[in-house]
């Protein structure tokens, strides 16, 4: 599977090659910031088969936080582009909203940090949910 996306204004494209390998809807309270108040969509794909083919991301890694993981972001529009998860450099975080085909992602496959949800947070039917995130 080839998938492909980038930013709002065109500047930053990529591309990611493999099979996801977790698709989640995460109501962590950092991704609230991330996405201005929502549940954050993300689609885990290898690392080995993502690249950027136009245009370089800006990255941002909060100092404060012992285990942080990456932000990438197109410096021009700032939209956010992918998570690089601290613990597995394995993998990155695609931003569903950022795919050329949204409609790829289908269903999470799990619901993660409810314990952090707000009360205007919607949960889809029928998906697994974890109050923190589910053990390996």
């Amino acid at each position: 599977m080839t998938l492909t996306g980038g930013c709002y204004c065109g500047a930053v494209r990529y591309e990611a090659q493999g099979e996801p390998l977790f698709k989640a809807q995460c109501h962590c309270r950092e991704c609230q910031y991330l996405t201005g108040g929502q549940a954050n969509v993300a689609m885990m794909m290898p690392a080995a088969g993502f690249r950027y083919v136009k245009g370089s991301p800006k990255t941002f890694k909060r100092s404060d936080i012992p285990v942080a993981g990456a932000r990438e972001f197109c410096g021009a529009c700032g939209t956010h582009l992918t998570g690089r998860p601290p613990q597995d450099a394995r993998v990155v975080a695609i931003k569903v909203g950022t795919l050329d085909d949204p409609s790829v992602f289908g269903m999470p496959q799990a619901i993660v940090y409810t314990s952090e949800k707000q009360s205007f947070h919607v949960l889809p039917e029928g998906v697994r949910t974890f109050e923190k995130f589910p053990p390996r």
